[in-house]
């Protein structure tokens, strides 16, 4: 895939993967913390692995990373 302005990419992938983080800690699931994190960072990374042709890659990344996120900020078991 060509980019005219190879210096913006790497600023489009933090803000977008910063942006996921944001919506994860904003959403309020009765799910356990990693599976909010898991299911929104995977809901949220497809676009882009669609846009990039690059599934694997941007697909696990945003799979654990939201995986952490949501544990770390929702906790790791479900919601009483």
């Amino acid at each position: 895939m060509s980019f005219p302005d190879k210096s913006v990419a790497p600023s489009a992938a933090f803000v977008d993967r910063f942006a996921i983080g944001v919506v994860i800690g904003c959403v309020q699931l009765p799910w356990p913390g990693w599976a909010t994190g898991l299911t929104f960072g995977l809901l949220l990374s497809l676009p882009s692995a669609i846009i990039t042709k690059a599934y694997a890659p941007v697909l696990v990344v945003g799979a654990l990373g939201g995986l952490i996120i949501g544990g770390v900020i929702h906790g790791w078991l479900p919601r009483a």
